[in-house]
């Protein structure tokens, strides 16, 4: 949402920002916690974060690293990723590092068309941790 300068906001606007600025105020003398997270941004159980893990030669050879490979939900941040990572494995992560990965482009016989696009993270672990979701041990 784009921010007006203050001389071109709307009175109606402007109101509305001297409304949140009073219950803010009023809250925070009460202590009530004012941060509310819509329920589209959160996540109730951590397993709706990560969908699957990615079995591929390049994740095999992320594993070396102690580097592992998700495919996340479009609208996980890092931090979701990050403690849904350490509740579901009991592991500590020392980074997170995510990419959207479009589509490939597809050809049919009537035309052109789109696989679904995926969101992946790789998630760097502590030392000495290990996820045992690809079986057998890491070199």
């Amino acid at each position: 949402m784009a921010i007006r300068h203050p001389s071109i906001a709307s009175k109606a606007a402007k109101a509305a920002k001297a409304a949140r600025v009073a219950k803010a105020r009023r809250h925070a003398a009460e202590g009530k916690n004012t941060v509310v997270t819509a329920p589209s941004k959160s996540f109730t159980d951590p397993r709706d974060v990560l969908l699957k893990p990615v079995v591929s030669e390049k994740s095999y050879a992320l594993l070396d690293e102690n580097k592992y490979t998700f495919i996340v939900a479009p609208d996980a941040n890092k931090t979701q990723i990050k403690q849904a990572v350490q509740a579901v494995f009991s592991v500590k992560v020392t980074g997170v590092n995510t990419l959207n990965r479009q589509g490939k482009r597809k050809r049919t016989r009537t035309g052109f068309g789109q696989r679904a696009g995926s969101k992946r993270a790789i998630v760097t672990l502590a030392e000495g941790d290990r996820i045992d979701i690809f079986g057998g041990p890491t070199a």
